[in-house]
């Protein structure tokens, strides 16, 4: 579909609000996959992950009177995931990196050389042990601001992390990454 003619988001959401309860599903069709990878990050299996993620998009449909458009819709939607994630995981799991994740990993690249397939791996397997030796407030900082393209200010509106700490915590994930990938790259 052409850019130009998709709604935006905040369009959306006040004719929602006005009655046309069907177009919450074009809102579940532009998030779903990018909250459903979230899920992933914190219960580490699909089937968790997507009960979550009925759930977190229930939640948003039940609060949509509360969207004010100070933000963008998708940090909206992420901060209801985020704290419906914290409240539905045990204390004792630990949130699970998207680096984890082999797909949100791969690329479009199709390179059939044995070689080069097996330097990307080691690379991807380098990156994965990298960012998982990082401390947990420092991989949830990453994955929100490489992996979901999300601002310091939208992890702040998400997380609650002030975003001169969020800041702080990318910056020093970031040199510690280069580190510890440092040898390997």
């Amino acid at each position: 579909m052409d850019e130009a003619l998709v709604p935006e988001d905040s369009y959306l959401v006040g004719r929602i609000l006005q009655g046309e309860t069907e177009l919450f599903r074009l809102l579940i069709q532009r998030y779903e996959k990018t909250v459903f990878n979230l899920g992933k990050s914190f219960f580490r299996n699909s089937s968790d992950a997507e009960d979550w993620t009925q759930e977190v998009f229930l939640k948003a449909y039940r609060s949509l009177k509360s969207f004010e458009g100070r933000s963008r819709f998708s940090t909206w939607l992420y901060k209801i995931a985020y704290n419906t994630a914290l409240n539905n995981i045990q204390r004792k799991k630990e949130y699970c990196s998207l680096a984890d994740n082999e797909d949100k990993l791969a690329s479009n690249y199709t390179d059939d050389n044995p070689e080069h397939l097996a330097v990307r791996n080691a690379v991807k397997k380098a990156v994965r042990e990298a960012v998982a030796e990082l401390p947990e407030r420092y991989r949830l900082c990453v994955d929100l601001f490489f992996f979901y393209d999300r601002s310091h200010e939208e992890i702040e509106a998400i997380t609650g992390i002030p975003v001169n700490t969020v800041k702080s915590h990318v910056f020093r994930a970031k040199k510690l990454l280069k580190e510890s990938l440092e040898n390997v790259l």
